[in-house]
């Protein structure tokens, strides 16, 4: 098939697009996924619910924002970028890598953006998966493969009042630039990873800055100045120079794993130094308490930052950790009786994560809906990747391969080769589709779970968005990630079933409509 059969465009009429594979989403996974599929000739459409590619590195752009992983680390290993400006980039360079690398390899014209997926559902008899979007257009394709990650869907709390607040409101990603927040006075709702970036960014602009903070972070003191012009051009010259750099910061971050999944009491190490940078940053001894979190580093989200601190030990800076009872017109009220006048707030709580699935209904064997049995069962997936009774419906980033300690950059890259066997499993036994077995599924995940038992985020005495409303942690892999690479090296015959065999590869079985 060609590049203009694969991209054929939908009519008045909505004729389904008929492709071999279809993929959601334009972030890494789904840019590193086209890219593989392109190089192993699989014919295959992206479907974008945005105007332009790049996922999270599209969405947030608030002031401040940056990668916590090292550039040379987050960023793929077949396209390397000798030239980063900073040790740990910051998003405008990030999203610039992106789009370089989809006009480099020539994506765009698979892409069909404004195009946000609704439902899909398996059907039998074609082997084939029947993919809705929104505005009612279908895409007709025999894999499906999910690039759209969990970090993706704003979480805003439901607070009284919300609504009635007359002033400008928004989420940390769904930043409104349009806003001068210059003399006003901002509240910032939350203190996870954006608003560690956040406040020391606004706090010299704004009047003042109520900080709401329901629990501490740990946060371990990061500078990322700018990278020398002599070093960034030795990266580009010196022969095996850059493959070096990423491999030690590799290793460097791999070895957190040994604390945060095996001995979670060497983090006290770690804990030790922060607890140093807050002493040493902040010399008020009430607002220091107020810092101190009161469990184990590691067990929520380890921030970075030389700068926060002194953000909110700025006169400028009001730390609040009264819970909020309700927004009014004017303010915020806590659940101790008192107002604070507010002219913007800006909601830096997080994303839905172990609820992600819910936003897309899909449908396999028999009819079963995923969302039903996740919510049935809680979300497990065979290494991450394949679901049972799911037939050639794969995810990218999916349950129990996100990382609290090295780039996720890596998973995707392991899932990547790991689908792209799957589908010369499938040509070469003639198969039409596979699935992994229940047994090997819950297999897999039984020894997951039993790993992530002695970890941090099990026994760090945290509630965090890792663990689900069971407490289960449903979103980190549970080791190291050369276990994970290692384990996705290739698709396993036992582990799966067959459907279609003897029906035709995919390969050779093309739709009716684009046959001639």
């Amino acid at each position: 098939m060609t590049d203009a059969a694969t991209h054929i465009e939908p009519t008045a009429t909505h004729e389904p697009v008929h492709t071999r594979a279809i993929i959601i989403g334009t972030g890494f996974s789904g840019l590193g996924m086209a890219i593989k599929l392109q190089q192993q000739g699989v014919d295959f459409v992206i479907l974008e619910k945005a105007g332009d590619i790049g996922g999270t590195w599209r969405d947030n752009s608030y002031p401040g924002c940056a990668c916590d992983i090292p550039s040379h680390l987050y960023s793929f290993s077949f396209e390397p970028k000798p030239d980063w400006k900073n040790p740990f980039s910051y998003q405008p360079e990030i999203w610039d890598y992106l789009k370089g690398v989809t006009e480099k390899y020539g994506l765009r014209r698979y892409v069909e953006f404004d195009s946000l997926v609704d439902r899909g559902h398996w059907d039998e008899d074609e082997h084939r998966w029947h993919v809705f979007t929104t505005d009612g257009r279908e895409f007709i394709g025999q894999f499906l493969i999910s690039g759209a990650g969990a970090l993706h869907i704003p979480s805003i709390p439901d607070i009284e009042g919300r609504d009635e607040f007359h002033g400008p409101a928004f989420h940390s990603a769904q930043w409104d630039h349009s806003v001068d927040l210059t003399g006003k006075r901002v509240a910032m709702i939350g203190t996870g990873a954006s608003a560690i970036q956040i406040v020391p960014e606004i706090v010299g602009q704004v009047g003042e800055l109520q900080l709401y903070q329901r629990t501490p972070p740990w946060v371990v003191p990061r500078s990322n100045p700018d990278l020398p012009v002599a070093l960034r051009r030795a990266m580009a010259t010196v022969p095996g120079l850059r493959a070096l750099v990423r491999l030690a910061i590799y290793w460097g971050q791999e070895s957190l794993a040994i604390g945060m999944t095996k001995r979670p009491n060497l983090l006290k190490f770690i804990e030790a130094y922060c607890k140093y940078n807050i002493r040493r940053s902040v010399k008020d001894r009430e607002l220091r308490r107020k810092l101190i979190p009161n469990y184990r580093i590691g067990c929520k989200r380890i921030l970075n930052s030389s700068t926060y601190y002194r953000a909110v030990a700025d006169p400028k800076t009001e730390l609040v950790t009264e819970h909020i009872a309700r927004i009014t017109r004017d303010g915020i009220v806590t659940a101790d009786g008192k107002e604070r006048p507010v002219d913007v707030i800006v909601y830096g709580t997080g994303f839905h994560v172990t609820d992600s699935y819910t936003y897309v209904q899909i449908k396999g064997r028999n009819g079963e809906d995923l969302v039903d049995r996740w919510n049935r069962e809680g979300i497990g997936a065979h290494r991450g990747i394949t679901v049972a009774n799911m037939p050639n419906l794969f995810f990218l980033l999916g349950p129990n391969t996100g990382l609290g300690h090295n780039s996720v950059v890596f998973m995707i890259e392991s899932q990547i080769h790991y689908i792209a066997d799957a589908i010369k499993k499938c040509d070469k036994m003639g198969a039409q589709a596979l699935a992994p077995t229940r047994a090997a599924q819950d297999k897999f995940n039984d020894d997951l779970q039993r790993r992530l038992g002695p970890s941090v985020w099990n026994t760090g005495g945290c509630s965090s968005w890792y663990l689900d409303e069971h407490g289960k942690n449903t979103v980190l892999w549970g080791g190291y990630t050369w276990e994970y690479w290692r384990q996705t090296r290739s698709v396993r015959s036992d582990e799966y079933e067959f459907f279609g065999v003897g029906a035709g590869s995919g390969a050779n079985r093309r739709p009716a409509a684009l046959r001639g």
